[in-house]
């Protein structure tokens, strides 16, 4: 009884938090709309007309037929020669090579930004040029490049690059701190020097860890690659900066599904990908329903399921 008053205790103060910041919430949007909510008035009549004038139906062409320039494809097959595939073939380009470049770096810098593995003043500095390189978005940074570089995909790779390395620099310094103290004063009585204790200890440690981050930045970068070709920087992103100078909203929707297709299918990728390396895994129980539905839903169909075999 006395655990489960406290229980209720607790939940009573979790509902009370979350309305309290509801409500500061809609206090402060009031404030940001100065009170003037009248352009909501008849927002959702026009998302409607501009859904069925503009948008809708999307231009298929885009993905099925080539594109007439530059005359640059010689695939047979169309498809492989549309701007849909090209521009997001660049994107899917960018964003590997800076995912793969920037992990890297991020693992050099993480391993001289854990508190416990250097002293303060290398870890102060290196802390330093990681927020440097994650306080400003990719965007940004896709904007410098272009200026030093020039409009194309090295800009937006080496933009996504930097950022990469700062956020994953900070998420996985935080992980390395969270090893346990036994494995490293171990390695450090057998005198192993730094950059042993990362590949010996660090990287088996934490190993699992640094894979689910590296398949998320990918994401990330694909998803933000298609944003950075709207400053030039390349990928399906210029395509879509170049639709919508025109006016072009239906091309900008086909271009959008393909994106969402594209994020769809490597978001189970992912997931698949991380199967093999959990503990617990099952390749065999793996299910769309598992990726959509809450666990203690699925838990229950499969418990149902048991029961209609036995």
């Amino acid at each position: 009884m006395r655990g489960s008053s406290t229980m209720s205790v607790k939940l009573n103060k979790v509902w009370l938090i979350s309305i309290s910041l509801i409500l500061l919430s809609l206090l402060v949007l009031n404030n940001l709309v100065r009170g003037d909510w009248g352009d909501l008035s008849g927002g959702l009549g026009n998302l409607i007309k501009f859904w069925n004038t503009e948008l809708w139906p999307p231009e298929w062409s885009l993905i099925f037929e080539a594109q007439s320039e530059p005359p640059n494809c010689r695939v047979d097959v169309e498809f492989f020669c549309s701007k849909a595939y090209t521009g997001m073939l660049e994107t899917l380009k960018m964003a590997f090579v800076a995912t793969i470049f920037g992990f890297i770096g991020a693992i050099l810098f993480s391993s001289f930004a854990a508190k416990n593995l250097v002293p303060k003043y290398i870890l102060v500095p290196t802390r330093l040029f990681l927020s440097l390189t994650r306080s400003l978005p990719s965007i940004i940074w896709a904007i410098v490049f272009v200026i030093v570089v020039g409009i194309g995909p090295l800009a937006g790779v080496l933009a996504m690059i930097l950022y990469t390395v700062g956020y994953l620099g900070k998420l996985q310094y935080e992980e390395i701190e969270g090893i346990h103290r036994e494995p490293l004063e171990a390695a450090r009585a057998m005198g192993l020097n730094h950059s042993e204790i990362v590949s010996k200890v660090v990287l088996p440690e934490s190993g699992n860890t640094f894979l689910s981050q590296l398949l998320f930045m990918f994401e990330y970068n694909v998803r933000h690659g298609t944003v950075l070709g709207l400053v030039g920087a390349g990928g399906i992103g210029l395509h879509i900066d170049r639709a919508m100078e025109l006016n072009l909203y239906n091309h900008v929707m086909t271009y959008l599904i393909v994106i969402f297709i594209v994020i769809v299918i490597i978001d189970f990728l992912s997931l698949f990908i991380r199967s093999f390396v959990t503990d617990e895994s099952e390749i065999g129980n793996k299910s769309f329903l598992s990726v959509l539905l809450p666990a203690n839903i699925m838990q229950k169909l499969n418990k149902n399921d048991k029961n209609r075999i036995t």
